[in-house]
């Protein structure tokens, strides 16, 4: 096990990495970091090594990447009503069947794709673009991995209201990833 004073050069590139594709800002994962290290050093002598250090510290991350999403959360001020929001504008992407009434074009391997630069940054972009109550929604769920029980419970919503507004981010981020790649 290394010394703790090392653990910012040797893990802090990664644990950087892995804050900012979950929470999309800079600062927020620059903050989620350093309570990481901060939490981890309170915990040192706790660690018994039973996983690697690393693993360690992306545990502890995770935990403070939910925290950092509750408190977005709590900040978000009530949605204002907007021509987006019109349920009449969803209605006219699907015909009677539920059926996509356009269809998209390929966007190839999404595996191979993600890798380059102009759809990472593509995503980020649309990802920025969400309101911030579903950029939340859809982080905790897609992103954390958090059931959709854990999430009406860290965000206090209803589950119709967290199914609705994981759709709405879900088309919000197709029809801009479509515009854009």
């Amino acid at each position: 096990m290394s010394n703790p004073a090392g653990w910012l050069e040797e893990h802090g590139d990664y644990l950087f990495r892995y804050a900012r594709r979950r929470l999309f800002s800079d600062e927020l994962a620059e903050d989620a970091v350093q309570e990481t290290l901060l939490a981890a050093l309170k915990a040192y002598e706790k660690f018994s090594g039973a996983s690697s250090e690393r693993t360690w510290l992306t545990g502890i991350l995770k935990h403070k990447i939910v925290d950092a999403i509750r408190i977005q959360a709590r900040e978000i001020t009530a949605p204002t009503s907007s021509d987006e929001d019109d349920p009449s504008d969803w209605e006219a992407l699907f015909d009677q069947s539920g059926h996509w009434v356009e269809t998209f074009r390929d966007w190839g391997d999404p595996s191979s794709e993600f890798e380059k630069s102009r759809i990472r940054q593509a995503l980020d972009d649309c990802f920025r673009r969400l309101k911030p109550a579903l950029a939340q929604v859809f982080s905790l769920r897609e992103l954390s991995g958090l059931s959709n029980d854990d999430i009406c419970k860290e965000l206090d919503i209803t589950a119709t209201n967290a199914w609705v507004m994981l759709h709405r981010a879900r088309l919000s981020l197709r029809e801009c990833l479509d515009n854009r790649i």
